[in-house]
């Protein structure tokens, strides 16, 4: 027998592989439970849902052309005023109206979250800067 050099001992032959009998196993296979998700919701919710989004998308809108129009009736082109102070007068203001309105509405704001508030100060910023925009030309 030849001796091996330091390089051969290193390299390893592949190891023979040992062929395993392939046992089906479909009986000890079980269907996966149907597990119930906490945050499923019933159709009468998911509708309920649907409907005070679409009020709170339409009423954010109204409100932001409301007040696209007070300010253009009350402030005109706004030069000699900062602009951003009154973006964040009208983000003020209609947060808490829109926290009292949606009340009656049977809109539960304690449900909303730091996205739902963004979402609808945003669309009453976009109306309203629409708004006036188009009062202005």
């Amino acid at each position: 027998m030849s001796k091996q050099s330091p390089k051969s001992k290193s390299r390893k032959e592949p190891a023979s592989a040992k062929e395993a009998p392939v046992e089906i196993a479909t009986a000890s296979v079980e269907a996966p439970e149907k597990k119930s998700l906490p945050n499923q919701k019933t159709p009468e919710e998911k509708q309920k849902a649907h409907r005070d989004g679409i009020i709170k998308t339409i009423f954010a809108a109204v409100l932001g052309i409301i007040f696209g129009v007070v300010m253009f009736s009350q402030y005109g082109t706004g030069e000699d005023r900062i602009w951003y102070a009154i973006l964040m007068i009208v983000i003020g203001i209609t947060y808490y109206v829109q926290k009292l309105v949606y009340i009656p509405l049977k809109i539960d704001t304690k449900e909303f979250k730091l996205k739902d508030w963004l979402f609808v100060e945003f669309i009453v910023i976009d109306f309203f800067l629409v708004t006036w925009t188009l009062l202005l030309n």
